[in-house]
């Protein structure tokens, strides 16, 4: 059975990566190809974005590299790990211990303070947290003052900070970021993604985000554009205008097909 990875490696080395990956769902008349022979990788130490048009199976490609669904053949890597080979009690070892989520529905447990939600994955997983990094992570989020307050009492973008706190807390080797600004007004949105810019910087982060917004892409440090199940472009050092082009002439392709 394959070990878990610890945090290591140089910068640029696959963080994640899918080798001739392909995913179906259902059979006969009612299969569906999400992800066709995708191969591609997300460096260690940088911001990463999958974009495309609606039903392009970007979210199914996270899902997917993240081991939140299983792969119908190829290879799903997290560092050295085919995270495809696991069984189950090993995979979820393995995104306890490696892997850092953050969703678009927050995800908070509502009657936990902010502390206790941003702890709450070690203390599942039985470990205590390294409280130098976790006071680190803390005033980086800009939460000090609002530790004791329930989800209910935080706004929208203050509990989008609590998630990504959680998701920092514990030093994973990467984190999976699913549409993070979905639900948050503009500027609200503008912090988290700042922050998690600040996080691959300064921090040493590896961050794997999907989303549909040209403004958010931007803040990556390359975004990988999927089409009907295929990686069909890439663009590095992203800015909100070579996004939203890109995009457009994505969408123009697909109506012309």
């Amino acid at each position: 059975m394959s070990t878990i990875p610890a945090q290591t490696g140089l910068p640029g080395a696959a963080a994640a990566q899918a080798v001739g990956l392909t995913k179906v769902y259902g059979d006969g008349d009612t299969r569906v190809t999400a992800l066709n022979d995708i191969t591609v990788s997300f460096e260690r130490g940088r911001f990463g974005a999958i974009m495309g048009p609606s039903g392009s199976g970007k979210s199914t490609l996270m899902h997917c590299l993240a081991g939140l669904d299983s792969v119908t053949s190829g290879v799903a890597m997290i560092g050295p790990v085919e995270i495809n080979k696991l069984d189950d009690k090993a995979l979820t070892k393995l995104r306890r211990e490696a892997v850092g989520f953050i969703f678009q529905s927050f995800n908070l447990i509502p009657t936990l303070s902010a502390l206790e939600n941003i702890t709450l994955p070690m203390d599942i997983a039985g470990r205590k947290p390294d409280e130098t990094w976790l006071d680190t992570v803390i005033d980086t989020v800009g939460l000090r003052d609002r530790l004791n307050h329930k989800p209910a009492e935080l706004s929208g973008g203050q509990q989008q900070r609590v998630a990504c706190a959680r998701a920092l807390a514990s030093r994973p080797s990467i984190i999976f970021a699913d549409e993070p600004t979905g639900n948050l007004d503009s500027r609200a949105g503008a912090e988290v993604l700042g922050l998690l810019r600040y996080s691959v910087r300064e921090m040493g982060q590896t961050i794997v985000m999907v989303t549909h917004d040209p403004a958010a892409a931007a803040h990556a440090d390359r975004v990988v554009f999927l089409s009907d199940g295929v990686v069909v472009d890439e663009l590095h050092n992203p800015t909100s205008a070579t996004v939203l082009d890109r995009m457009a002439r994505l969408e123009s392709a697909d109506e012309a097909r």
